[in-house]
């Protein structure tokens, strides 16, 4: 099915796109051609548009209470939770938010990961993506040093030091993210101000990665182009419409479940007491979606040696277009890719349990293995595989993998003969 044009109904409208077509972009939104076999993993990009606009919005409400000083900031989030109307709300859906964003987009990549949507024509869409979510963590660092708690000043003072283990420029570096020698009130402004700034360059962002996946397309769980003009899409709107609406439905539910029975869960005890320079707590912790790199960093020896694996272990993903050299793109006919894949899905969440961990004993060597295999995965495994791997044939078209099952085609064929039938009746 080909897109339709969009052709204005009145001289107004005619008037108004001629000018600034943003009735002929909403149309192309609305009637864009959708591969109709996506599945629910597709309505995620969905759910995390909304993610965006729900942190922008509430942490604009909350700018305008909060105070960026270290004597005040602690208390301002005080008054914002018992003095502010609603404002205990908006500050919980804000922190739970951050932690939805962050397991839709984990979700929204590793489903990218098993379909092959880095793939050619789409490494561009894959690149941006990556871009997105190291602002994401960016954001969500500075995020959690504002409350300005216990855990807020020392994972500040944790993950700026590491910028000195970089020779020559470390210590410069280090020196202006904190405004002065320590981590005090001009390091606090300064993550305050980048906090607000970043989440709007996000959004740009997104729109830029929206618009290069229009390029070449959506991809699907089969992994083959569709044919242009042909039947195998179908108009955004109203189907993937009601399909994103439904997930973001249930996606709410768990969200609200978090933000109005559990608000605190995923955060840490040690940021309800505010930050104290001289005493330091008995564990250092980020928050849960960043201790998979947590636990990279730690497992390294060396300072600068963890500082280059952990950054390492993102960039590694910007590689994967080019280091997955398999022709086929989903894992739904890569027997072998798809058991690595699940041992690749049990080894991060490994690394995240044990990035919470203290770093010895029996949960250092398990960091240590788990941190070799997350490489190995990415450097030695895919390329291999995808000179060696024996892969199921594709299907001719996206629509084979549900006509081929048995007895559909059958039943298919009868549907078909009784509604015909039916329609000659009526017409006699």
């Amino acid at each position: 099915m080909s897109e339709e044009k969009y052709v204005p109904k009145t001289k107004l409208a005619e008037w108004f796109d001629s000018r600034l077509p943003l009735l002929s972009l909403s149309h192309h939104l609305r009637s864009y051609p959708t591969p109709k076999n996506l599945n629910y993993w597709w309505t995620f990009g969905g759910i995390l548009t909304f993610c965006l606009i729900t942190q922008i919005v509430t942490g604009i409400i909350l700018a305008m209470h909060y105070v960026a000083h270290t004597e005040h900031a602690f208390a301002s989030i005080e008054h914002i939770m018992r003095d502010v109307n609603y404002g205990w709300l908006m500050r919980y859906v804000h922190s739970n938010g951050a932690s939805m964003f962050f397991l839709a987009v984990y979700i929204h990549i590793f489903r990218g990961l098993y379909f092959g949507s880095y793939k050619a024509p789409r490494e561009m869409i894959w690149i941006i993506g990556l871009a997105i979510y190291l602002l994401m963590m960016a954001t969500a660092f500075m995020g959690y040093v504002l409350p300005w708690g216990q855990m807020s000043f020392w994972g500040a003072t944790v993950i700026t030091n590491l910028f000195s283990a970089i020779p020559l420029i470390g210590e410069s570096v280090t020196n202006w993210l904190w405004g002065g020698f320590s981590v005090d009130n001009p390091t606090l402004n300064r993550f305050y101000s980048l906090h607000y700034l970043l989440p709007f360059l996000i959004f740009g962002l997104v729109i830029l990665h929206i618009w290069s996946l229009h390029i070449p397309g959506n991809n699907n769980p089969v992994g083959i182009d569709v044919k242009k003009g042909s039947n195998e899409t179908m108009p955004f709107h109203p189907y993937m419409v009601m399909k994103d609406l439904t997930a973001l439905l249930a996606f709410l539910l768990l969200f609200f479940a978090f933000v109005f029975f559990l608000p605190d869960f995923l955060g840490h005890p040690d940021n309800y007491i505010p930050a104290d320079p001289l005493i330091t707590p008995a564990h250092i912790v980020p928050e849960w979606y960043l201790l998979p790199f947590y636990a990279i960093l730690r497992a390294i020896p060396s300072k600068l040696g963890g500082v280059i694996f952990m950054f390492a272990s993102i960039f590694v993903l910007a590689g994967l277009p080019w280091l997955d050299s398999s022709k086929v793109r989903s894992a739904t006919f890569r027997p072998l890719y798809r058991k690595f894949f699940w041992v690749l899905v049990v080894t991060v969440v490994l690394l995240g349990y044990l990035g919470a961990k203290p770093p010895e004993g029996i949960y250092l060597i398990l960091a240590r293995i788990a941190t070799a295999y997350y490489f190995i995965h990415f450097l030695i495994l895919l390329p291999l595989l995808g000179r060696y791997e024996k892969t199921d044939p594709l299907p001719m078209s996206i629509s084979d993998p549900v006509l081929d099952k048995p007895g559909v085609m059958d039943k298919f064929k009868e549907m078909a003969g009784k509604y015909e039938g039916e329609n000659v009746g009526s017409f006699k």
